[in-house]
């Protein structure tokens, strides 16, 4: 299948029809099927499972082009490094929209931007804003465009398991919210991570050092560093910005909701 998101043209192929269903629930938010013959990058993917004998079982094989990006027994891993190595491809190569990795949510008409890494407890947070009333939009991308406004990347929130580093799959009806459907501007950056009893004392950030923060989270900074520091610069003109550790979400939420108001 070839298909499109964002303006970026991607073909996955297998070898097993039945693989084709965890390949589509793993393609990027607002992906489209595509005639034309031509893409960009081409993923093949190559079923395992059991072989001839009981006794043996054959890998599941994943590849980017002629490289081989992931191998293991388990159908899942294969499908899950698919879904991480395509949005990040796509977020690089979008010409139209920067891509911050960041958790979202709207607030009242204003767009509330949590910028981080994987591991720093935005899906936390994000999840809890929800249960607060936010409306969802993402927990992995903030997706701008060139007005600075934040559109929806509302893919189902990976919570990770308690203990472990694998991630569930939850929609957001699961927290009692409902996801964006139009851009918002960005009325509040909040750059905070996690630390077990901490309070949520924040302190205020200049626009520039807002850019900043948003910047050192950006997929596509390197690779078209103008375009994304105009975007950023519009993204921040009219947002405050707050940062510091936090402790746990639940307890925070109501308080970001406040700062977004007052």
């Amino acid at each position: 299948m070839t298909f499109a998101a964002y303006g970026v043209r991607v073909g996955v192929r297998v070898d097993d029809p039945c693989a084709l269903s965890g390949v589509v629930d793993r393609l990027p938010p607002g992906w489209a099927l595509s005639a034309l013959p031509y893409v960009t990058r081409l993923y093949s993917l190559v079923a395992g499972g059991a072989g001839r004998s009981d006794r043996v079982r054959r890998f599941h094989l994943l590849y980017s082009g002629a490289e081989l990006i992931a191998r293991s027994l388990d159908a899942e891993v294969v499908y899950e490094r698919l879904e991480s190595d395509l949005q990040l491809y796509v977020a690089e190569r979008a010409p139209r929209r920067v891509f911050v990795h960041a958790g979202v949510v709207g607030w009242k008409g204003q767009a509330v931007v949590i910028p981080g890494r994987s591991l720093s407890g935005k899906t936390t947070l994000v999840a809890e804003l929800v249960r607060a009333g936010a409306v969802y939009y993402s927990d992995e991308y903030a997706v701008f465009d060139r007005e600075g406004r934040v559109h929806p990347y509302a893919r189902p929130l990976a919570v990770r398991e308690v203990g472990t580093l694998r991630q569930t799959r939850r929609s957001v009806g699961e927290f009692g919210g409902r996801a964006g459907v139009v851009p918002l501007p960005v009325g509040l950056v909040v750059v905070s991570r996690f630390e077990r009893g901490a309070g949520w004392r924040p302190r205020r950030l200049t626009t520039g050092e807002c850019v900043l923060e948003l910047l050192s989270n950006t997929v596509p900074a390197r690779r078209s560093p103008a375009r994304v520091l105009d975007t950023l610069t519009k993204a921040a003109a009219g947002a405050n910005a707050l940062a510091g550790p936090r402790g746990e979400a639940a307890t925070v939420a109501q308080s970001i909701l406040r700062s977004l108001e007052a």
